[in-house]
């Protein structure tokens, strides 16, 4: 479940902080803004919306990386259902592969 809220919350900055960012510069809530010309502000703010969407996917992929391996389990029930679907897929190879054999 913790896996889950670190992606919700993950995505909510991932949309929020830029839209944050550029209301900042488009409201001129920041000092010093007013100088800048408005393709400069336009410019400096995507830059910055970018860079702080892709500021958060590293943020995300660092939480994923410090996860605990040991933590997750697979369920046993689906490990022996695909270990079993692997077997009969190899089996039906084997057969597939005798009458092409014997054609020959």
């Amino acid at each position: 479940m913790r896996v889950v809220q670190k992606f919700f919350i993950a995505s909510l900055f991932m949309w929020s902080i830029p839209i944050a960012i550029l209301y900042a510069f488009n409201h001129n809530l920041l000092p010093g803004i007013s100088n800048l010309s408005p393709y400069s502000m336009t410019l400096v703010s995507g830059f910055l919306a970018v860079i702080s969407v892709n500021i958060v996917i590293a943020f995300y992929i660092y939480l994923a990386m410090r996860e605990p391996a040991d933590k997750h389990e697979p369920d046993p029930k689906f490990l022996a259902e695909a270990k079993a679907s692997i077997n009969q897929s190899t089996g039906d190879a084997q057969q597939s592969s005798q009458p092409l054999k014997k054609q020959q």
